[in-house]
Order: structure tokens, then sequence, then C-alpha cells
């Protein structure tokens, strides 16, 4: 019962209105959701860590701007089902690809790290850049649509002979409209019947062009012909086109089997890229803010000049206020609209943002107390 309370007390402090502009800040879809679910700790230990990350975060972001969440996507079971021998096709594995680029550019934005220690720099160190398997991704799929022929040379030869055929084909056509022979044509153009290539025959000369004949004008006086060596060479180009896509197979479940080898490290990344990014974007809220991390007591609070995160910061107005030190009854009046319900959402909702590991608007020396329950 105490707990649906302090749910609904929660709803009604707006603490969800402040994890909306948390989530805004965070770049992938699990960060953002993540950044809604939070809920506050009630530990002072986990409260204290969740604030040093923050303040770890901000200092980041102050000398070297914000690291590259893009591309970061959950791949684990795509990773599952390539462990168990599945083929990914190529979106899938190009989102492991993602994940791996991002895993590296963050980790290159972390070389820059300097100075003391800090609470996030186990999270940097943990990631695993394997540019083998990236590089290897990439260079075989340029686009969900497009295998490399660089993916094997036996993908290369394939379409080198593709090319081939495909030109023989032409050359034959372009041949007979352009010869001796057009005098058989009813008039000089390649068309196509069918899908495939065919010369506009007059009826009487339909024996002069050996080849198949796919449709008959409704007069009857024009015979659709393939010529036949474009028959041959489009056989040919079949055939190809079968072994081609055996081939880009056989690419797609090498890469696959690959991933799945380094599955427990890309499903660790992504896990560290989304803790990274709920945190950072903790740190980006704090500047937009203006905000600070507060002190931690288990006696009472101390708030200097608290606004309220979610009106304007023009008009906000900055509140001092204490309780818990040296007195622990607070009795707060004045005539309505004169701010009361404000000043007491204040109190509430700067509290369980620090909770939450978040920076609250306030001034320099603000303490709050990490409280069990906020009714």
């Amino acid at each position: 019962h105490m707990s649906d309370l302090f749910e609904k007390s929660m709803r009604t402090l707006e603490l969800p209105a402040v994890l909306e502009m948390l989530a805004q800040r965070a770049v992938s879809d699990e960060a953002k959701e993540r950044c809604c679910r939070l809920r506050p700790s009630t530990e002072p230990d986990a409260v204290s860590r969740l604030l040093d990350e923050t303040d770890a975060a901000k200092t980041r972001l102050g000398l070297h701007g914000s690291p590259s969440f893009a591309g970061v996507k959950d791949v684990s079971q795509a990773l599952d089902r390539a462990d168990h021998g599945g083929v990914l096709n190529t979106r899938e594995l190009l989102d492991v690809a993602g994940v791996l680029t991002a895993a590296r550019r963050v980790s290159d934005y972390d070389a820059e790290r300097q100075g003391e220690a800090t609470a996030i720099d186990r999270l940097f160190s943990a990631l695993h850049v394997n540019r083998y398997l990236e590089d290897k991704i990439r260079g075989a799929i340029l686009d969900e649509e497009t295998i490399a022929d660089t993916a094997s040379p036996e993908l290369a030869d394939i379409r080198r002979k593709m090319r081939a055929a495909a030109t023989k084909g032409r050359q034959i056509l372009q041949r007979i409209i352009s010869s001796s022979q057009a005098k058989y044509l009813q008039e000089s153009i390649i068309t196509q019947r069918s899908g495939r290539y065919v010369v506009p025959v007059k009826s009487e000369f339909k024996n002069e062009i050996p080849g198949l004949v796919h449709d008959l004008s409704g007069s009857g006086s024009t015979f659709f012909i393939e010529p036949m060596g474009v028959v041959k060479a489009n056989n040919e180009l079949r055939e190809l086109q079968a072994k081609e896509e055996k081939e880009i197979d056989r690419i797609l479940a090498e890469l696959s089997a690959e991933a799945a080898s380094f599955r427990e490290d890309i499903n660790l990344d992504y896990e560290l890229l989304i803790r990274l990014d709920v945190i950072f974007a903790r740190a980006k809220l704090s500047n937009k803010m203006h905000a600070m991390a507060p002190g931690l007591s288990t006696k009472g609070l101390n708030l200097r000049r608290a606004r309220h995160p979610l009106l304007p910061p023009k008009t906000a107005v900055a509140n001092d206020l204490s309780l818990g030190e040296t007195f622990d009854t607070l009795v707060i009046t004045g005539p309505n609209t004169g701010g009361k319900t404000v000043t007491l959402k204040t109190i509430g909702l700067l509290t369980l943002m620090a909770q939450c590991g978040l920076h609250i608007p306030a001034g320099d020396g603000s303490v709050i107390k990490v409280c069990k329950r906020v009714l």
C-alpha cells in the first residue's frame, strides 16, 4: 500500500516529466526507455555513486563534448540465432557492425582521458573494440541491398562473368539490327517480351534468324524472336545468378558465425554503451538546468536557491529551505497562488531527482536527505 502511494506521489511531484526531459537527451532507444523507467535509489551509497557518475560525465562533456552513441541497437536475439547456426540478413549484420563502430568511437573518445580516476572510467575500459569483425562486415555489406564484389574472390569472379554474359547478349542483338540481317526485321529495334530481349522479325523470314519465338503480333505478320546466341548468354546469366545467390548466402553465413563467436563481447558492449548513454544524458540535463550535485545527509536537507525544474528559469523563484537539521517541522504559509505548492513540490521533486542520480537546480552547498519514500 505504501509503495502504491509512493508511485502516486512521484507522479504528483511530476518526476515522469523530468525523466522525459532526460530521455530527450539520450540517443539510443533503449537508453531513452531506461531514462523514463528510472526509479529513486534509497541507499545513500548507491545515490552517491550515481551522482559521481553524473559529475564525471559532466566534466568530460566540458572538456571533450559528448561521445557518439549513434547506431547502438540491441543485437542479442540476432546473435543468439547466429549462435544456433542461423544466417543473419544484411540488416542484422549491419546492426552488429553498428554496435562495434559505436564501441570503437566511444573508446577513442575515452583515449583523451586525463587526471584523476572517476566513477565512469571502468565502463569505458570494459568496451571491446573489434576492428577485425567491424571491417569485415562493412567491407562485405555496402547497404541492406548490396553485397560488395570484394566480399569474396569467388563473388568477384561470378560477377565479372555475369557482366560478360550480359554484354555478349547485347552485342549479338546489336549486330543483328545493324547488319545485313536488318532487312529481315519489321523495324531495327530491340524490345522485350516476358523479360527476354527479342527482335521483331517479319513472318516470312522467321527461319532466317534462328532462336526462340516468344510472341506473335496480333496480325501474325511479326514474330518476336530471341536469337539463339542470346538464349545461350541468358541461360549462362541465369546459372551465374543462382551461383551468385549461393555465394552470397555462404558469405552471410560466414559473417554470422564470426559475429556469433564474439557475441558475449558484443552484448557487453551494447550494455556498456546504453549505460554510458544514460549517464551522459544525466550530465547533459545537468548542463541544461544549470544544476549541481547535492551533498547527501542522513539528518536533513538544506537547499539553497532551489528552483523548480519544470518552470521557466526566468520566472522560477529560487528558495532557500532547510529541514531536519535543527528543526523538523517547516510551516509554509501565504496567500493563494503565493507559491506554497510549488515550494513543497520543489522539495519533493529535487529529493527524488537526486536519488535518481540527477543533479538538482540549486546553488552550491545544497544538501538532500536520502529518503526511503517521498510522499
